[in-house]
């Protein structure tokens, strides 16, 4: 869905939930194809039955790629990422886990580059079906402004 907003538009405290997913094998063996990532923390059964987890643990890049992937059901076409932050997996993905996003608004502040754009901190929490976290950082966006000329950055640098 495009749901067009400027900066302004955004409020602190805001919270957007998806839909969840469920892990197959499919996307493990994709996953390290995509990759080149073949450790055995993900490919091999047997190596991992005497582990702590007692099986095979997702990538961290695929429980990402899938997490974010599943906030793409709202576009805002006048936003886009800047980048994400202090990336963490505290809990591990399993095969037949099935993963929601959860997402935050925790801060809104003007862009120091962009005078047109404002900076947007979204926190991001990727959840099994336990509802333990087992993925965090914070996302962050650029807005467009309302009733500002574009390309007016001040030529300030972070």
């Amino acid at each position: 869905m495009e749901r067009p907003r400027h900066f302004e538009d955004y409020v602190l405290g805001e919270v957007r939930k998806t839909y969840g997913r469920t892990i197959t094998e499919t996307d493990f063996v994709v996953h390290a194809g995509h990759t080149g990532d073949f450790f055995p923390h993900h490919m091999d059964a047997e190596a991992m039955k005497d582990s702590p987890w007692g099986q095979r643990i997702a990538h961290g890049t695929m429980t990402f790629a899938i997490g974010i992937g599943l906030t793409a059901s709202e576009i805002n076409p006048l936003a886009f990422s800047y980048g994400y932050e202090r990336l963490r997996f505290p809990k591990p993905v399993f095969i037949g886990d099935t993963i929601h996003t959860e997402l935050t608004i925790t801060g809104l502040e003007p862009d120091l580059k962009r005078a047109d754009h404002g900076r947007i901190t979204e926190q991001v929490r990727v959840l099994n079906q336990r509802g333990e976290t087992v993925l965090a950082c914070d996302h962050i966006y650029l807005a467009q402004r309302k009733g500002v000329i574009s390309g007016a950055g001040s030529g300030a640098t972070d």
